[in-house]
């Protein structure tokens, strides 16, 4: 275990022991908040780029979602709903499915942009959506996460009518604005896939050539 990791682990739970101790649990923003997030944010190495130690910032929807607990009022999730769906920004040329083959590369890619206690990646590493973590795709690809629903035959499954294209373009570039407090993130938001690459994405999981919808 890193060295950081361990004397964060100590320090966080000098900060929390005397609540638990006392059977209670902190509301979020209580008397423990500050110096957590104190020592959490010096937990990071000094020489990450002071651009990616930006993301540590909440914006609203983070701020309210950690407010209720991912689960917020409903007129308050509707509230976030229509901010999120508000940012939702588009190709130039208007075109929402590109192609399936360079999308295919793209869930598969989980590397770039980390940035952590030991060794962030350099700034030029491709970035890809990981989507396997979550999702189940395409069948040739065993190893996938469940903590998203199966996204095979998508497609096969939905059609690939404009609503479709959009509804998928949309939710890839930003969730929130189906649910306000998903776990999904919000690739096209924080430009961590451009509004092209989420066009690929999107014919990976329509285009009935691609694996998603043949195999």
């Amino acid at each position: 275990m890193n060295l950081k990791h361990a004397l964060f682990g100590v320090l966080v739970a000098a900060a929390v022991m005397p609540a638990l101790a006392q059977k209670a649990v902190e509301a979020p923003g209580g008397k423990f908040a500050k110096d957590a997030e104190q020592m959490f944010r010096a937990s990071f190495k000094a020489e990450n780029p002071k651009y990616w130690m930006t993301r540590l910032d909440q914006d609203e929807t983070m701020k309210t979602c950690q407010q209720y607990r991912d689960n917020p009022p409903r007129k308050v999730g509707e509230k976030l709903e229509k901010l999120n769906a508000a940012t939702i920004r588009y190709p130039v040329d208007g075109k929402l499915i590109g192609d399936w083959k360079e999308g295919e590369k793209l869930a598969a890619v989980g590397t770039g942009g980390h940035i952590g206690f030991i060794q962030p990646d350099p700034p030029g590493r491709v970035r890809g959506g990981n989507c396997y973590a979550c999702h189940e795709l395409a069948k040739k690809e065993l190893a996938y996460g469940t903590i998203g629903p199966s996204l095979h035959h998508f497609g096969k499954v939905r059609g690939n009518s404009e609503d479709i294209i959009k509804y998928a373009y949309d939710k890839i570039y930003n969730s929130n604005a189906f649910s306000a407090c998903t776990n999904m993130p919000r690739f096209g938001l924080h430009n961590w896939l451009t509004p092209e690459q989420i066009t690929h994405i999107v014919a990976f999981l329509i285009d009935p050539e691609s694996p998603v919808n043949k195999d």
